[in-house]
């Protein structure tokens, strides 16, 4: 007989004869794995902070979060434009229903000791202490707790660009989860997450990847076990920067990767779907839009940049598409239910917009009903989940064109440069 089947014949029959019952640690809660989906959904090519955050919140919601602790003390480091301060919006968009809900401080604004006074408020006899209110108060960190759910997010974002003093207030933050205010009041952190984002090391990352910064091109061809020279890069440089006492109060700290070709396509799927729930939700003639792959492909190459990672490619989708959207729209080029296709024409070196159906949304009888989802990702552009009965089945073009404006609209790109802002 095999040994592995007489073990587990032994096993089995142990359990029998004790009555014990074999569990598995592994099995996550309805709660943990929807909250754990979502946010894949949301955050692409970073499973190390995905993984993080979902073990946070299965710890908090079975209760065996460490007492007089914070939840979690996270510093994410990584390489700009690589989603470390995003997958916290995008946490507290699916936990509390917007991303603003979440105490974001911008540590480049604390390069001076005495600027700790607007964390804090200034202490009584100080010339205006009355109008420094603190940014951190227990009313802030509960104004987004539920019944079900009571807990906060604290963001500490570009922690290495703060002075001494910022990192000294931490220390008891991290370990006590208390923090005195200049009046003496106490606030209570132990039902907190403190996030704390950092791009230092990415000089060393930019000579690591050859250039790149944030991403991978298409043509470029990745260095041997290249994440596990990130993550050491960036750790030592975390070591350097910050005391012992500092990175020993730490949880975890997760390197965030360079983001590459099919992640980009992902994430511009992302962005296209809340495009278009924008036009659904803010215009006035809502409309349908799809791009084509070779559309897509422009924007990619346009929104793909080495110094500023996949950022670039929000501002890209900004420039090329949201905008020639908005002329269309105030011009009443597009009318109530249209379907624009979105496509590049590399004969005149530009991108068109042509106008391929009418009526492919159909009006809702009530004010209360939604004209279509544009909420989840798109595929070319159109959303996935969009009714069918919502798409005219027609598909030759429209007889009649409205005198407003001409079915086809050209963005012109001659003598447009990359925006490196």
């Amino acid at each position: 007989m095999d040994l592995r089947h007489r073990n587990s014949g032994d096993a089995r029959e142990a359990v029998m004869a004790t009555g014990d019952v074999s569990l598995n640690p592994s099995i996550r809660s309805a709660d943990t794995i929807e909250f754990q989906n979502a946010l894949r959904a949301k955050i692409v090519g970073q499973d190390d902070g995905v993984q993080a955050l979902v073990e946070l919140f299965q710890v908090f919601t079975a209760g065996l979060n460490s007492p007089g602790r914070p939840v979690g003390n996270l510093l994410f480091l990584g390489p700009t434009g690589s989603g470390k301060t995003r997958i916290v919006e995008a946490a507290a968009e699916i936990l509390f229903g917007s991303p603003r809900a979440v105490i974001k401080i911008d540590c480049a604004e604390f390069q001076h000791s005495h600027e700790i006074a607007k964390i804090i408020g200034s202490p009584p006899g100080y010339l205006g202490h009355r109008e420094t209110h603190p940014l951190i108060t227990q009313e802030a960190l509960a104004a987004n707790h539920t019944d079900k759910l009571k807990l906060s997010f604290l963001l500490f974002d570009e922690i290495e660009k703060a002075s001494d003093a910022l990192w000294q207030l931490l220390l008891g933050m991290l370990d006590k989860a208390t923090l005195t205010l200049g009046d003496n009041r106490r606030v209570d952190l132990s039902q907190t997450v403190i996030f704390m984002t950092s791009n230092l090391g990415a000089n060393e990352i930019t000579d690591l990847m050859g250039g790149g910064y944030g991403f991978i091109k298409s043509g470029d061809t990745p260095q041997t076990n290249i994440d596990q020279k990130v993550e050491r890069t960036a750790v030592e440089a975390a070591r350097r920067k910050f005391s012992p006492e500092f990175m020993n109060r730490l949880d975890k700290m997760v390197v965030f990767r360079q983001l590459k070709r099919a992640e980009l396509e992902t994430v511009l799927d992302i962005e296209l779907g809340l495009v278009q729930k924008r036009v659904l939700d803010t215009a006035t003639n809502k409309f349908l839009f799809r791009v084509t792959d070779s559309g897509r492909n422009f924007l990619l190459q346009e929104g793909t940049d080495q110094r500023y990672g996949a950022r670039h490619l929000k501002r890209a989708i900004e420039r090329f598409l949201v905008y020639p959207l908005a002329n269309l729209l105030a011009t009443q080029q597009v009318n109530l239910g249209d379907l624009v296709r979105v496509d590049w024409d590399g004969v005149h070196n530009e991108l068109t917009f042509v106008r391929e159906k009418e009526g492919a949304i159909i009006t809702p009888e009530s004010p209360e009903e939604t004209l279509a989802t544009g909420a989840a990702p798109l595929q070319d552009g159109l959303a996935k989940d969009t009714p069918a009965e919502a798409v005219s089945g027609e598909t030759s073009t429209p007889a009649s064109i409205p005198a407003a404006g001409p079915a086809v609209a050209r963005q012109s790109l001659q003598g447009r440069k990359k925006d490196h802002r």
